[in-house]
């Protein structure tokens, strides 16, 4: 059975670590030693998922985000960090070198759209061409259908030839995208200004939410694991789930 630098060597094989943003902190995260016999893989390491990881006798969860990111002062009893060392539990994180590498995260959401002549735009994202000009509803429309969520669009009124994917939080990258042709993009987060700035520039936005634009790369990540080490039980994260929840407005006949 491989050991967790092994599986974290690996990984750095498929998401190279020169393609990490200077700010980001990935690999073996956290190194309990020892072989490992069974992996859960997610897109984020919570309390419920370390559970799960228990619950399923996993030795490391594999995931794309951070489990230490900011540096660490003081651990206390309870913390995430703690819990997984006190049970054992190692953790292999590919975040934003996951993002830009072939075959990641937004050639991945390149793939969902149909996107053709793909090119890379600031560094992680992707743009490429639409099989055909689609109106911004219908598209997303179809985007809730992907990522299984409601979706926000800022409709800019004109059809979408060349999309821009960005998995997480792009909506700060509208220069970007112009400068590489889109007139639409798709991402996980954006704010107020980004949309109303799209808008005015033509563009159409339509945001995902950060876990439903990413969570793609998880069962794709969960199946090159299994096929990398065939002796490796791989298990998909069924508890990790995006933090956030719609509400609809509660209408009254009055």
């Amino acid at each position: 059975m491989p050991a967790v630098t092994e599986i974290a060597r690996a990984v750095e094989e498929i998401a190279p670590l020169e393609l990490k943003e200077d700010w980001d902190n990935v690999g073996a995260l956290v190194n309990c030693g020892g072989e490992v016999s069974h992996v859960l893989v997610a897109l984020d390491i919570t309390d419920e998922v370390v559970n799960e990881a228990e619950a399923e006798g996993c030795q490391l969860v594999l995931a794309h985000h951070p489990v230490i990111f900011a540096p660490i002062k003081q651990i206390a009893h309870g913390d995430v960090v703690y819990r997984m060392v006190k049970k054992g539990i190692s953790a292999v994180c590919a975040h934003t070198n996951l993002d830009a590498a072939t075959g990641g995260v937004n050639d991945i959401l390149a793939a969902l759209f149909g996107l053709g002549e793909v090119q890379v735009f600031a560094g992680l994202g992707r743009v490429g061409n639409l099989p055909a000009p689609v109106p911004a509803k219908k598209l997303a429309e179809a985007s809730a259908v992907r990522f299984r969520t409601p979706v926000r669009l800022a409709d800019s009124g004109r059809p979408v030839t060349r999309l821009a994917v960005l998995g997480g939080s792009g909506g700060g990258l509208l220069a970007e995208a112009l400068a590489a042709g889109a007139d639409g993009i798709v991402t996980g987060e954006a704010d107020h200004h980004d949309a109303i700035d799209a808008v005015h520039a033509g563009v159409s936005m339509i945001v995902a939410g950060h876990f439903a634009s990413e969570w793609p790369v998880v069962p794709v990540l969960a199946k090159w694991l299994a096929g990398k080490y065939p002796e490796l039980k791989v298990t998909v994260s069924r508890r990790n789930k995006d933090p956030f929840t719609t509400v609809n407005p509660k209408v009254t006949k009055g």
